[in-house]
């Protein structure tokens, strides 16, 4: 009993699937969501950027050359990968990388995020926000998830919005095992389920911890059958 269901947009579904073979788990890739990109106008000159997803680096396009705050390692590799040569990491969320931002003395911050996204806000500091991508939702559960369900794996659910669109979408949930990158992804995904636990922090790494012990628990469940 080794099998996750990974259901985050590629390429990061892939991303997360390597890591999960490395840590001896059994990925199966059945994104849920379709990542497009958003035209967007630049505006008036910013003095730092915000970016709290890769998505937002990978799919905005030309990115203007500022100071760059990015949310975890992931963002700032994209952010790095795109051409932009100062990049912050931040930790945690991205309230944190926007602390870190008005820490440098920033104030007229731009923010290219996606289209659903939690609005940012800190007092004395201009957010300049445009939307450079969209991740679409399936309106049903791909079959390949469905067969993973079946079989027992583990659902990863990367977000609120990932867990809500899941929980609106599943059956059966009382069957179902659930890990999820946060207390506030857990909570969006509400209860009844066969078992749901959230990441000690929001990383890949911490969230195939705990669905690495949930896939553990099952089969101890099982073998005491």
């Amino acid at each position: 009993m080794n099998r996750v269901l990974v259901l985050r947009p590629q390429p990061a579904a892939e991303e997360t699937a390597a890591r999960a073979r490395a840590r001896g788990l059994r990925p199966i890739v059945a994104p849920l969501f379709e990542i497009r990109p958003l035209a967007w106008e630049m505006p008036a000159p910013c003095d730092a950027l915000l970016l709290t997803s890769a998505n937002a680096a990978r799919h905005a396009g030309m990115l203007p050359d500022l100071p760059c705050y990015a949310v975890g390692p992931a963002t700032a590799e994209a952010a790095r990968a795109a051409g932009l040569r100062t990049v912050i990491e931040g930790r945690d969320d991205g309230a944190a990388a926007l602390a870190l931002a008005t820490a440098d003395g920033h104030r007229r911050i731009l923010h290219l995020c996606g289209r659903e996204h939690l609005p940012i806000e800190q007092d004395g500091v201009e957010m300049v926000r445009r939307f450079v991508y969209a991740a679409e939702a399936a309106a049903e559960l791909p079959a390949a998830a469905r067969q993973a369900i079946a079989d027992g794996a583990v659902v990863l659910l990367h977000s609120p919005r990932a867990a809500r669109t899941f929980a609106a979408l599943a059956e059966r949930r009382q069957e179902i095992r659930v890990a999820a990158i946060s207390p506030a992804a857990a909570a969006a995904a509400g209860s009844g389920w066969a078992a749901i636990a959230s990441a000690s922090e929001p990383r890949d790494q911490a969230l195939l911890e705990v669905a690495a012990q949930l896939c553990k628990a099952a089969a101890a469940q099982d073998g005491d059958r």
